[in-house]
């Protein structure tokens, strides 16, 4: 067994460890493989063993790579990372999922995009739970404002929410989750969208453990299964 196929099997054992010791069913959480920095030959590895959706940061890697799939493989992906109005053509055209929508700007221009193609593109809300100014997502109490501006794109399927937790004590980790999942819990309650608000992508190598007890349905992973990422390949 190749060392990635290893680590593959190590991080499942993590995450089905945690289920248990959070009395929750190891099949409610999905695994989404970071690939972003490492080849397709890699990708194919772990997509050989069940997985189909990676996660990619940069939109033109991200496109590279798609270009490289061949007719028939079940290999798709699900950008991560922080996205420019000029780049949602491509994620409109290549991507499957879409984790960090953060802005009305970017929800009209995938939107029109989705429209014009005839297809709705999975997303989740990205939400700045720690307060960083450096990070990525909105504001919890900028949610609502959000949630209104998407009534009308119809081209968006907003399954739930994503965010980053600090890099901190596990206290305070545990805060940025809290906040996330009682965020969760209020727009279930108000039925934003008509959306179940289901998916709640949180919990990287560090944190899975703790995002799982906190109700994670998608923890995020890359070096733990891939290996040292080679940002000269980015």
């Amino acid at each position: 067994m190749s060392s990635i196929s290893q680590n593959l099997a190590a991080v499942e054992a993590r995450i089905a460890e945690a289920c248990a010791a959070a009395g929750r069913d190891a099949a409610s959480v999905r695994l989404l493989p970071v690939s972003k920095t490492h080849p397709m030959a890699a990708i194919r590895e772990v997509a050989s063993h069940g997985y189909t959706l990676f996660g990619e940061n940069k939109v033109q890697e991200f496109v590279a790579k798609a270009s490289e799939v061949a007719e028939g493989e079940q290999v798709r992906f699900s950008v991560i990372g922080h996205l420019q109005t000029n780049k949602a053509k491509q994620v409109a055209e290549l991507a499957s999922e879409f984790q960090c929508l953060d802005s009305a700007k970017i929800a009209t221009a995938l939107d029109r995009r989705m429209q014009a193609l005839g297809r709705r593109l999975p997303v989740l809300m990205q939400v700045n739970s720690s307060g960083e100014p450096q990070k990525s997502g909105i504001a919890p109490e900028e949610v609502d404002a959000l949630v209104a501006e998407l009534e009308a794109c119809d081209g968006l399927d907003v399954r739930g929410l994503m965010t980053v937790a600090v890099k901190g004590p596990d206290d305070q980790v545990a805060a940025c989750f809290e906040r996330m999942t009682a965020l969760q819990e209020r727009l279930r309650q108000d039925q934003a969208l008509g959306s179940s608000w289901d998916e709640l992508s949180m919990g990287m190598s560090g944190d899975l453990a703790l995002a799982i007890a906190h109700g994670s349905t998608c923890v995020r992973v890359g070096t733990d299964i891939f290996g040292a990422r080679d940002y000269s390949r980015a």
